[in-house]
């Protein structure tokens, strides 16, 4: 590492510590160095390093544990892929959007409530018809159903995913309400939950397979003009 000479003493010992970290010298689980080491290290205060710290765990970088020190939680800059991932292909995105929520009605048929049934149902009553004057709140609402969806597989892996995802598929909810790609409509989001409801596991997922058939049909007709 070199020495933080700059104005932004602490922005610079981020930068130091990230890049340490994204170039694999520390591993996801090792325990970096204490703070005075890493003060010494980078020439800085320990004041400086602390701060530094709490952006790279805000960042998702680093982790504390109370009384252990300070590991690596990841080595993956989660703004960087969140943005190569809305850099990708639309069809790209909708064949992942695709490929989770059909796993995750399958999961859902097995594993429902009648409470969990009467929320899905709920919040497509909630959302309705699309309307252009309340374009947003629409798309916010029909975002929260397929997320409601994705939590009723009960796996927590699939529900973090899917939120990483939900920058993306809230754009591909936004073409098809504005008529740049086919949206499903009100009957094929009910039959999603009525498929759930069912208990059949390979109905649940055959529905949503062909909930989201449409649009991937018409982005192969676009992308071929």
């Amino acid at each position: 590492m070199q020495p933080a000479w700059r104005t932004n003493l602490a922005e610079t010992a981020v930068n130091n510590i990230r890049a340490e970290i994204t170039a694999n010298r520390w591993q996801v689980g090792d325990r970096i160095l204490n703070e005075a080491a890493l003060a010494g290290l980078l020439g800085v205060s320990r004041g400086t390093v602390r701060e530094a710290v709490r952006v790279l765990v805000a960042q998702g970088f680093l982790e504390t544990r109370q009384g252990s020190g300070t590991y690596v939680r990841s080595v993956i800059d989660a703004k960087d892929s969140a943005l190569r991932i809305r850099r990708t292909g639309l069809r790209d995105q909708v064949e992942t959007r695709c490929a989770l929520e059909v796993e995750a009605a399958r999961l859902a048929a097995i594993r429902y409530t009648r409470e969990i049934i009467a929320e899905l149902r709920q919040i497509l009553a909630n959302r309705g018809e699309y309307d252009p004057a309340n374009h947003d709140l629409y798309v916010e609402q029909d975002l929260a159903f397929h997320k409601a969806v994705v939590a009723a597989s009960g796996n927590h892996a699939f529900v973090e995913v899917y939120e990483f995802f939900s920058a993306s598929i809230q754009e591909i909810i936004k073409a098809t309400v504005t008529g740049e790609l086919l949206e499903p409509d009100m009957a094929a989001h009910v039959s999603i939950v009525d498929a759930i409801a069912s208990g059949d596991s390979e109905k649940a997922a055959s529905t949503t397979r062909a909930f989201v058939a449409p649009i991937i049909l018409e982005l192969d007709r676009l992308l071929a003009s």
